[in-house]
């Protein structure tokens, strides 16, 4: 995971120079990265295979990358959040709850892990 997150950091890094106007650049050390990080947010390599035929694909595809660790950093963490709500008001149905939930709409495999162990974290409880 560590090793994912590094990599997340720089698919951030890069997305937002590009944002700021900064040329995208198709290099093989980007190249090389777009394909280490496709499959952590579960897109295929040969989906990121087939975008790296030009720079605006991509360009596509980096942004992709970078939405789908945001919108399930965010999903997670507010997630989790109420799942606490819920636990500290002894709603365990309730704290499940939010942790199935994310298991219907998350695709990455990380943010899937951590619902996957707070969900068994739970189940344990009752």
């Amino acid at each position: 995971m560590e090793h994912e997150e590094g990599e997340w950091h720089e698919i951030r890094v890069l997305d937002t120079r590009v944002q700021q106007g900064q040329a995208f650049a198709l290099t093989e050390d980007v190249r090389a990265l777009l394909l280490r990080s496709a499959p952590t947010v579960a897109i295929s390599v040969a989906e990121a295979e087939e975008a790296l035929a030009t720079v605006e694909s991509a360009t596509a595809l980096l942004r992709k990358i970078r939405e789908r660790i945001r919108e399930g950093s965010n999903r997670i963490g507010d997630a989790l959040f109420r799942m606490h709500e819920f636990q500290d008001a002894g709603d365990l149905k309730g704290a499940r709850q939010e942790m199935r939930h994310v298991l219907t709409v998350e695709v990455v495999p990380h943010y899937r892990e951590i619902a996957e162990g707070e969900l068994a974290k739970l189940n344990k409880l009752s």
